[in-house]
């Protein structure tokens, strides 16, 4: 992932300040400050799932059945 600057970052918001207007700035920054704390912690969420399934000490072997399928119906033959 690219490391962003000052340079990078003042440029960042001086467009953001030109599209959106220095109105909808302040509402855009929570909102996607709201939406980056979601993200993070549903992943987290995830990622303690997937360690506490890896870390598991026995996991129970799974039942497997086989299923037969019921033999087709004969077919009358008709004669002519």
């Amino acid at each position: 992932m690219p490391n962003i600057g000052a340079p990078e970052l003042i440029l960042i918001v001086l467009v953001a300040l030109v599209v959106f207007g220095p109105r909808k700035l302040p509402e855009l920054g929570k909102s996607l400050g709201a939406g980056l704390r979601e993200f993070r912690k549903v992943t987290s969420g995830v990622t303690d799932e997937f360690k506490a399934g890896i870390e598991a000490p026995n996991p129970q072997p799974v039942a497997v059945t086989t299923v037969t399928p019921a033999p087709a119906p004969e077919r009358a033959q008709h004669g002519s």
